[in-house]
């Protein structure tokens, strides 16, 4: 039995089903609990409004508060967090830190130099499964080696999967030591950030959000398979971000999916069950092939050459002010721009309108999502970037190109969610919404909306774009690039 543990809590912001925390209750004496506003992330957007700052910092004070209910709370520090770990560590004479680990290559590279610092002052430092359900080398294929698509991983996995995996954490009661300070959570100004519209948006930060979503959801999951692809229809989860940062656990999702497709059998709760595997795979892919965080999984794809110089500075100008003339392109890029969000279906679109319309390399438009997202991570918008550029891992076939009009029409075929992000489209007929610059001069005056002043006309042509994009990625059918 260890005297006192600290355990570093990180995108893991809750009090329960918490795999360090379980382990430090079960082998500890005394547990402290303490998180670090690590300035190595947040220095470079000081000053700015980021609802992820504002999401973490109320998610912390929940968390602190029902740490005191326990007896404990959470010590905050803002600072970096390979010096503020090593010498709290020191300053509470703990034996060992405990975390939960992470898969992204700047955090390995941190978390190995905390445990280094630590190891010179006779501290040990130990990490623990918890954002993933399985990692590596847990899911093989049959010669030993990480998958590289997700179809027979998905199989892999779920043939693999016991109740033990998806079991619930739960620290033991009495061991949680309190914090000095009252009100240990700094503010938003004191961290240097700006307020956000995160609660104008709905967004409820915390495990109480969290649950409150999943409750919600738990009502609709049977029309997820149905519902999922349409922006305008409430289908999906939202739970995104609370996974994030991880104001719930991965496993009591999966305890909701499998349990819901037991008792229900339907496929709503069967196919979100495969999405929260996407998540595995795509954490298992960064883990093992951290390359795909600068390059092309697939070598080939980066001999491909994308377009430069100053039309394409202005087209991806367009592109992230959703000004690109293409409606639910627009739609998606503006409810981007001001909530953060973005539906899954309309990632896809986006992302291929940028690559395969606009000939723009997938890295600018990854980066840009980076900085949007509410729910950003690495591994899944890395993933899903390289889907869309063919690049990736289980990607799309380089010739299967998105149609922004065609998706427009089947996915959202009355423009309510067009309309809702477009205001000055709401006159314009449901037959030309995907389309407007098809509208006669007359039809355009008719709702007031003419194409080129009032609304951008396309910034592209699609089938003229769809032929460059094909002899672009010629390239990789050439010998040795396949």
């Amino acid at each position: 039995m260890l005297d006192s543990v600290l355990v570093w809590f990180r995108r893991d912001l809750r009090d329960n089903d918490h795999v360090a925390l379980a382990e430090a209750t079960r082998r500890a004496r005394k547990v402290y609990c303490a998180f670090v506003f690590d300035r190595q992330i947040l220095d470079p957007l000081r000053g700015t409004t980021d609802r992820r700052v504002e999401f973490i910092r109320e998610s912390l004070v929940e968390l602190d508060s029902a740490l005191k209910k326990k007896g404990g709370g959470v010590i905050v520090r803002h600072g970096f967090a390979t010096e503020e770990i090593p010498r709290l560590a020191r300053e509470l004479g703990v034996a060992a830190v405990f975390a939960n680990r992470d898969y992204e290559p700047a955090a390995k590279h941190r978390d190995s130099m905390v445990t280094t610092r630590l190891r010179e002052h006779g501290i040990a430092s130990e990490t623990f499964k918890d954002q993933s359900v399985f990692e590596h080398p847990e899911v093989l294929t049959a010669t030993g080696r990480p998958f590289g698509v997700y179809t027979p991983y998905k199989n892999a996995w779920l043939k693999r999967l016991t109740e033990e995996d998806i079991g619930c954490f739960t620290p033991a009661p009495g061991k949680f030591v309190p914090t000095r300070a009252p009100d240990p959570v700094p503010t938003l100004d004191e961290l240097g950030f700006l307020p956000t519209n995160l609660h104008q948006l709905g967004i409820e930060p915390g495990m109480g959000g969290a649950h409150r979503l999943l409750d919600d959801f738990q009502q609709r999951m049977a029309q997820y398979a149905t519902a999922r692809d349409y922006p305008a229809v409430k289908g999906v989860s939202y739970l995104s971000v609370h996974l994030r940062f991880g104001t719930i656990s991965i496993r009591e999702l999966i305890r909701a999916a499998t349990t819901a497709s037991a008792r229900t059998g339907d496929s709503g709760a069967a196919i979100w069950l495969s999405e929260l595997i996407w998540r595995d795979f795509y954490f298992m892919i960064l883990d093992c092939f951290p390359h795909v965080a600068e390059r092309a999984f697939k070598a080939e794809f980066d001999r491909i050459e994308w377009e430069s110089g100053e039309l394409a500075e202005v087209r991806l100008e367009a592109w992230r002010n959703g000004t690109t003339g293409y409606p639910l392109v627009d739609a998606a890029m503006r409810q981007l721009n001001s909530t953060g969000y973005m539906h899954n279906r309309l990632r896809m679109v986006a992302a291929s309108f940028l690559i395969k319309d606009l000939g723009i390399d997938w890295r600018r438009g990854e980066a840009f999502f980076a900085r949007q997202l509410n729910d950003f991570d690495l591994s899944a918008n890395n993933g899903g970037w390289q889907w869309a550029a063919s690049s990736g891992c289980d990607a799309q076939p380089y010739f299967r190109i998105f149609n922004p009009v065609t998706q427009s029409e089947r996915f959202d075929p009355q423009g309510k969610f067009i309309r809702r992000y477009l205001p000055e489209l709401a006159a314009v007929p449901d037959r030309f919404i995907h389309a407007p610059w098809r509208m006669t001069l007359q039809q355009q005056r008719a709702c007031k909306v003419i194409v080129g002043s009032d609304t951008p006309a396309p910034i592209v042509d699609h089938d003229e774009a769809r032929r460059r994009t094909l002899e672009r990625y010629a390239v990789v059918k050439k010998p040795g690039g396949a």
